[in-house]
């Protein structure tokens, strides 16, 4: 299984950007299909966007559309979800997913916690 490390998120203000980073090991980082999801308190997951090993990405969350981008750099193994105009209703823990595209295993990071205040 691919193990993966979220890092980036921390408290800023409404308006502000983060860049969130999630760095892969283990596998061959390119096999993987790369998404983002976020859980807010007291909510479910919620699904923000996708990146494919094609370089193809996908924001899926209608609320964040225009306003976050995800991309990745397979020599780092790494992929970024860069939220830009932040909101309080964008705080959660954000985590980051993997699924391999031949076998469809799959793995989560640990979350990394961004709080936008008003």
């Amino acid at each position: 299984q691919v193990q993966l490390v979220e890092s980036g998120g921390g408290l800023v203000q409404a308006g502000g950007s983060l860049r969130l980073s999630c760095a892969a090991s283990g596998r061959t980082f390119s096999n993987y299909d790369m998404g983002w999801y976020r859980q807010a308190p007291g909510k479910e997951r919620e699904f923000v966007g996708i990146i494919y090993r094609s370089g193809d990405s996908l924001i899926s969350a209608d609320s964040v559309k225009g306003r976050f981008t995800i991309s990745r750099d397979n020599a780092k193994n790494t992929v970024y979800l860069e939220m830009n105009g932040l909101r309080p209703e964008d705080t959660a823990i954000y985590y980051c997913h993997a699924r391999e595209y031949r076998s469809g295993f799959a793995s989560w990071g640990q979350g990394t916690q961004v709080t936008v205040s008003a």
